[in-house]
């Protein structure tokens, strides 16, 4: 078997900091030049450049030209979900060992995961879908039910736009709620619909996203959240109300 040279090589490519650093700025399906990726890593851009050749023949990265510039993307969803599931590793550790998270009280409140939401947010719609048998989940996949089709149908949330070459409904655990929010297609559309509606709004150079007080209205009329707030858009900074573990259930 050759899976573990192929193993071993991938890991070698995350396990580099500074190519972490640049997988990790792409986590949010977004393109970067290579002098992005090389301020987001800390490395000069001739050594940028050498880690962004490592990364593309790894098949991690993608290519993009737009007249002289090169972007680069992760090259597929599968990536994005390699990461996030090495995030939850790395926080499972040994307790020694536990980074605390520093990711800020807006980061972990909602935040882009490839082309989905993920955060308390995501996780709570997730968990309201289930509780109404609207999805039904397991560990390896989920599906719509024909309540939840009627559901998405009466909402507006249009899953005719969902591409058949992906996975239709699956679980991605959020590495810093450890509980599900939703991925695949389905995923996709209701972060598709929730931007599209002005519920959140992406925050420059970071994942997070601002939770609008339209949005605050939005998922209490639409998946019957109640207990969202609005964040105020500065990273780490959640506008008025405290946060509790008990939010949005």
């Amino acid at each position: 078997m050759d899976t573990g040279p192929k193993i071993a090589q991938v890991a070698a490519l995350v396990g580099d900091p500074a190519r972490a650093n640049m997988l990790s700025a792409l986590m949010d399906g977004r393109t970067l030049t290579a002098s992005e990726l090389a301020y987001v890593s800390g490395v000069a851009p001739q050594t940028a450049s050498g880690h962004l050749a490592k990364l593309s023949d790894a098949g991690l990265f993608t290519l993009e030209k737009h007249g002289r510039r090169r972007y680069f993307r992760l090259a597929s969803p599968l990536v994005a979900r390699m990461l996030e599931g090495l995030m939850v590793v790395a926080q499972e550790g040994p307790a020694r060992q536990r980074n605390l998270w520093r990711g800020g009280e807006t980061l972990r409140h909602a935040r882009t995961c490839y082309d989905h939401m993920a955060g308390r947010i995501a996780v709570a719609i997730t968990e309201r879908l289930v509780e109404q048998s609207f999805i039904l989940l397991d560990e390896d996949g989920g599906q719509l039910t024909d309540t939840g089709r009627s559901f998405f149908d009466e909402s507006g949330v249009d899953l005719r736009l969902t591409s058949k070459r992906r996975v239709f409904c699956r679980p991605c655990l959020d590495w810093s709620e450890r509980r599900p929010h939703l991925a695949g297609a389905i995923g996709a559309a209701i972060f598709r619909h929730a931007l599209e509606h002005d519920w959140v709004e992406h925050i420059r150079d970071s994942r997070a996203l601002v939770v609008t007080p339209v949005g605050v209205t939005g998922l209490a009329t639409t998946f019957g959240i109640e207990g969202a707030f609005p964040t105020d858009g500065r990273e780490g900074q959640v506008a008025s109300r405290a946060v509790s573990n008990s939010l949005l259930v």
